[in-house]
């Protein structure tokens, strides 16, 4: 029998940033929210029985391997370019930004078909595994659903004291400062947080929400939806108006406390 993988490890909460703590994070929350015999299929195929840390230990492996000889085709698959005019229209359009099909959004409906394909080998299963629990992450992301200056890596910031881009700001810095650090301390802290506020906190009321429309009947659809709502952000949260100077300028830190709740 085939298990119920996925849908867990996308329940969460507005907006975040994955770096190396962000996605050991979403792995970390994902362990606690898996069905049992889901658990026991990853742990196998990933020959990997500890808990926790089964999920948490590959989390940041895509990243590594992009850069690798046999890995540098998957750098294209940890986005997908909304070729939109963010602050003051966002939106995500399958056909013209993911027009090969080799981008993010097919990315994942590819590896999860191969993570649970049988016929193949407990290696390639196991690096489909990899790509799933990594992408993920990316996808909640929302820069690595715009186009715009390469994703913000073209947008200069100044994040504490420090000169920046954009999207390294999203990715990492700002789930840093946030929580405090960057170990998979932190991110098993994080997740451990966010597990309560999930199960009996402020998130409570909207998981229901998050878990409609997704179905692995239809992984590429329900993965389209998550990009779309990250998308969305960007101009909601990342550059909303008035919050950047355009092309070539630079990006504020924040736009004081209503920005800062937003994350």
């Amino acid at each position: 029998m085939k298990p119920s993988l996925s849908l867990p490890l996308l329940l969460l909460p507005s907006v975040s940033a994955w770096g190396s703590l962000g996605h050991m994070t979403v792995a970390y929350l994902a362990e606690h929210l898996v069905a049992p015999r889901t658990a026991v299929y990853m742990q196998d195929i990933l020959s990997n029985p500890s808990s926790p840390g089964y999920l948490g230990s590959i989390a940041t492996w895509a990243d590594s391997y992009r850069y690798t000889k046999d890995g540098r085709y998957s750098a294209h698959l940890h986005y997908i370019d909304a070729d939109d005019s963010p602050p003051w229209k966002c939106g995500l359009d399958i056909e013209r930004d993911c027009a090969d099909e080799f981008c993010i959004v097919s990315a994942i409906g590819n590896y999860t078909s191969r993570l649970m394909d049988a016929d193949l080998n407990p290696y390639q299963r196991a690096i489909a595994a990899k790509f799933v629990v990594h992408f993920i992450g990316d996808i909640h992301q929302p820069l690595h659903t715009e186009g715009l200056l390469r994703g913000g890596n073209g947008i200069k910031v100044r994040f504490g004291p420090r000169n920046s881009n954009l999207h390294s700001v999203w990715d990492s810095a700002l789930a840093e400062h946030l929580i405090g650090g960057y170990t998979a301390g932190h991110a098993r802290s994080w997740a451990g947080d966010l597990l309560s506020s999930i199960e009996a906190g402020v998130y409570s009321p909207l998981v229901e929400e998050w878990r409609e429309d997704i179905s692995l009947g239809n992984v590429e659809g329900s993965v389209m939806r998550w990009a779309q709502e990250s998308n969305r952000l960007v101009c909601e949260v990342v550059v909303p108006e008035g919050g950047w100077g355009g092309a070539g300028g630079g990006c504020r830190r924040g736009g004081g406390r209503s920005w800062w709740a937003g994350i």
